[in-house]
Parts: structure tokens; C-alpha cells; sequence
């Protein structure tokens, strides 16, 4: 079973897909996140596409392990989401993705042009790499 992650943002939203047996995630796609309904069409058809049986959600918290006000803007789109989509949605704490992706891209010396069209499908592939990871090491 695929697994989708979104990592989403207030200007565009990065997906990463899983393998079939869920060791690796792939970068995927990004896609704009100004107007909520269309990147909900878009999320769904890329489930579909993918044939994904539950997708992720990179849920940015606080130091502390709060919900600031990005973490609640995430879970509105976890709820609709939830509501529009017949596979189960879970949250993963993304706390740091984004900056380990640009650093890692910084430091391999990609210009801030190229950064910007990948950091956030590379963030979602990250983030759903650390997810895939910890299910493995559960056993779930």
C-alpha cells in the first residue's frame, strides 16, 4: 500500500509518495495551496492516482510539542480532508523538515531559484521517510 504525505504550507504544499511496500518515500509533486478547493481536487485525484491507502500530514509544532497557530491551520486541512477523502489521514510531526531540506540543499550548493520549485515536495518526502522509518521499527 502507497502512502502519501503533504506538507503543507501557505503557499504551496509538497507531496511525496512511498513505495508499494512502504520503505521509501519519492518526492512527488507540489501544488499550489492559495485556493484551498482546488489543491483538495488536486490532493484527492493524486490519492487516486497513486492508488494511496492512507496519507500524512506533516503537523508543525511548537518546541515545546504544542500547536501554534501553523500546527491549527494544519488540522483544518486535516478535517477537510478527513471529509473528502475515503483513505485515513494521520498527522506527523514535521518540526525541523523544512530546515533540514534547506540545509541539506544549501550545503549541495542548489541555487535559491532551485530550492524554492523543490524544498516542499523534498520536505514532504522527508518527513514521510521518518514516518515510513518509525512504522517499520514498530512493527505497525
Amino acid at each position: 500500500m502507497r502512502i502519501l504525505a503533504l506538507d503543507i504550507g501557505e503557499v504551496r504544499i509538497g507531496v511525496a509518495v512511498s513505495d508499494e511496500l512502504g520503505f521509501t518515500a519519492q518526492p512527488l509533486a507540489t501544488v499550489p495551496a492559495k485556493t484551498r478547493e482546488a489543491a483538495l481536487i488536486e490532493i484527492a485525484r493524486l490519492v487516486a492516482e497513486q492508488a494511496a491507502g492512507e496519507v500524512v500530514v506533516g503537523l508543525p509544532k511548537s518546541l515545546s510539542g504544542g500547536l501554534g497557530p501553523a500546527g491549527h491551520k494544519v488540522m483544518e486541512w486535516v478535517k477537510e480532508l478527513e471529509e473528502r477523502l475515503s483513505v485515513p489521514v494521520n498527522t506527523w510531526d514535521e518540526r525541523f523538515t523544512t530546515q533540514a531540506v534547506e540545509r541539506t540543499l544549501i550545503s549541495a550548493d542548489v541555487s535559491r531559484k532551485k530550492r524554492k520549485k523543490v524544498v516542499d515536495k523534498l520536505a514532504a518526502a522527508y518527513l514521510l521517510q521518518g514516518y515510513l522509518d518509525f512504522k517499520a521499527g514498530s512493527g505497525s
